[in-house]
This record gives C-alpha cells, sequence and structure tokens, in this order.
C-alpha cells in the first residue's frame, strides 16, 4: 500500500471516484462537476487536495480535503470532503489507512483538527469512523445555500444599519 498526491492530468480518474462515491451514495444526479472544472479548482486555484491510496500501481481509493480554519483553536483544519474505496478494494484497510494519512497531515501542517461529514444512512461507514474514535458533533446542524437560493441571496445589496 502506498499513497501518492493527485496530479493535474488525473482529472479524469478524480472525477471517476467522485462519480462512483456519488453511486455509492445514490446522488448521481446531482455530480456536475468535469474534468476542466477539477483542473480549475484543484491545480490553478488549488483551492483543494486529492490523496490516493494504492495497491501495488493502481488506485484503490481517494481522499479528497481543503483546509478550513477554527476560531476557537485559531488555526487552520483540514476538512476531508470525500473519502472512497472502490468496491474491489474494500475491508483491505485502505479507508483506515487513508485516514491515518490525514491523521498524519493534519499534525504535520501543525492543523488543530480533522473532520468530515457523512450521511445519516451510512451505518457502515459511521461504525468505522466512531471504531476510530471519531466523535459525531451532537449539537450541530450542517447548512448549505448553493444554485438557485445561493443565487437569489447573492443578488441582494447588503444592508446598511
Amino acid at each position: 500500500m502506498t499513497f501518492r498526491f493527485a496530479r493535474e492530468e488525473d482529472c479524469a480518474l478524480i472525477l471517476y471516484f467522485i462519480r462512483q462515491l456519488a453511486e455509492y451514495e445514490k446522488l448521481s444526479d446531482q455530480v456536475v462537476a468535469d474534468e476542466e472544472m477539477l483542473r480549475e479548482w484543484i491545480f490553478e486555484k488549488q483551492k483543494a487536495e486529492v490523496l490516493f491510496v494504492l495497491e501495488g500501481e493502481k488506485e484503490a481509493g481517494f481522499a479528497l480535503f481543503f483546509h478550513n480554519f477554527s476560531t476557537f483553536l485559531g488555526r487552520a483544519g483540514i476538512y476531508l470532503e470525500d473519502l472512497f474505496v472502490l468496491p474491489e478494494y474494500r475491508n483491505r484497510g485502505y479507508g483506515k489507512a487513508l485516514l491515518i494519512k490525514l491523521a498524519q497531515i493534519t499534525k504535520e501542517r501543525g492543523c488543530g483538527r480533522l473532520e468530515w461529514s457523512c450521511l445519516d444512512w451510512n451505518r457502515p461507514s459511521i461504525g468505522f469512523y466512531l471504531s476510530l474514535g471519531a466523535q459525531p458533533m451532537e449539537e450541530w446542524t450542517a447548512y448549505r445555500l448553493s444554485g438557485k437560493t445561493l443565487e437569489e441571496l447573492a443578488s441582494h445589496e447588503p444592508v446598511e444599519v
């Protein structure tokens, strides 16, 4: 088992993993990303990073992550947006290996925490995360603006008081 960070020529592979994850989560209809968007946002604008876990020369899983910031800790953290291991490579420790590697990267970069979200119905993943000592955020609810609602809110002028 080895790891490597994605390179610009991996955009098709990254998109493949994203689509596989979306299919697993029954959210394929929500994927609008394409290779050019990934190239721009991951490699040109450097807004995210992708780490692959490999079995031999073959990418078995991926983690897409980026830095966030904790005002309470006064330093950055790492937010894991996606972690996915291809079905044929599951139950071999690759998911755990990716999280261990991300924890090491978090510490190496001096970040204060590693966090992520998980769909409520995804019991296998929840059990896995709990087995690693991850704690669910009981009193927090994620909120999101996107698409039409984001456009609508962004079209307003800020109110001066």
